[in-house]
């Protein structure tokens, strides 16, 4: 079972190391910050699943950290949960309205309640289809309204990316390791808009496949694209084995006993622009976008990366 990520912000240790034990040994990955602004390096970084804020910070307050969070077009679908001492009607107005939380808790807490409430929002995310089973990133919904608004907006850039060859090293590695794959992908696009992007673009996962969709800015989205295939095809080696990764391809076993070589997982990436329309639905810009999408090459016998630009 995949873990959810938790990002709990708090400054007093022994909160922290309590919500950390407690969380941790409920079977989440507990991420932990007790400064504002390391909190929301980790959030750009490893967007989590979900975020306990306490409000009483050294560097800035939790409704600033909630605010960021939700000014972020990666985590502004993030349920926020207060987990503070500040009980008092104003306070609850900020945190429930004017930063949007999904929930507010005040000191002290029953750590069992406070879990019923984590798993609530939660299983809310979920079940409005709003979050990838694996990687916890925006999917069908988040996804959908994205580009809804790219219809209104312009200028703008949709980029689709496919990692080819995944089906395949599942089939020889497993689904477990599958995962991790798609853990992968989900961070590096985050971190690669980290380096060359912008805090408004916007990265989201299909619920099926190995495939992401990120929407830019026309002038930033060449970088990002050429950036991601040059650290995607220099990491992705590590979720090989040494022999596969020396050798630069995979053995498969065929039913009737024979073997293929299979080249190691590539990036493909398509890109359109608001240039290349107008499009007027949602239906027409996503088939659009998915024909854009270039299928994998191969040079010299060996898969390549690629990105091709417009329709």
């Amino acid at each position: 079972m995949n873990k959810e990520r938790i990002l709990v912000v708090e400054d007093q240790a022994d909160i922290s190391g309590l919500l950390k034990i407690y969380f941790t040994s409920q079977g989440y990955e507990v991420m932990t910050a007790m400064r504002g602004q390391i909190a929301l390096e980790i959030a750009r970084k490893t967007p989590p699943n979900l975020a306990l804020l306490d409000v009483n910070l050294p560097d800035m307050t939790g409704y600033d950290i909630g605010k960021s969070l939700r000014a972020n077009a990666r985590t502004k679908h993030i349920p926020i949960i207060f987990l503070t001492a500040r009980g008092e009607k104003q306070d609850k107005f900020i945190g429930l309205g004017e930063v949007q939380a999904d929930d507010y808790i005040v000191k002290p807490f029953d750590i069992e309640e406070v879990h019923l409430r984590v798993r609530r929002n939660l299983d809310r995310a979920r079940e409005k289809n709003r979050t990838h089973p694996v990687t916890g990133m925006p999917t069908a919904e988040l996804i959908n309204e994205e580009l809804r608004r790219l219809l209104s907006a312009d200028p703008w850039a949709l980029a689709m990316i496919h990692i080819n060859g995944f089906d395949t090293f599942m089939q020889v590695y497993g689904s477990v390791v599958g995962e991790d794959v798609l853990k992968f992908g989900a961070i590096l696009v985050n971190e690669v808009i980290n380096e060359v992007g912008a805090p408004e673009d916007f990265v989201g996962q299909l619920v099926t496949g190995p495939d992401f969709l990120l929407t830019s800015a026309p002038d930033r989205i060449k970088a990002i694209a050429e950036r991601l295939v040059e650290r995607f095809d220099q990491e992705i080696g590590l979720h090989y084995s040494y022999p596969d990764r020396k050798r630069g391809y995979i053995v498969v076993k065929q039913s009737d006993g024979s073997e293929r070589h299979e080249s190691l997982m590539t990036v493909s990436i398509g890109i359109l622009n608001s240039s290349d329309g107008p499009f007027y639905d949602i239906r027409e810009l996503s088939e659009t976008a998915e024909s854009v999408r270039p299928l994998a090459t191969v040079q010299d016998g060996v898969t390549k990366s690629v990105i091709k630009f417009g329709r």
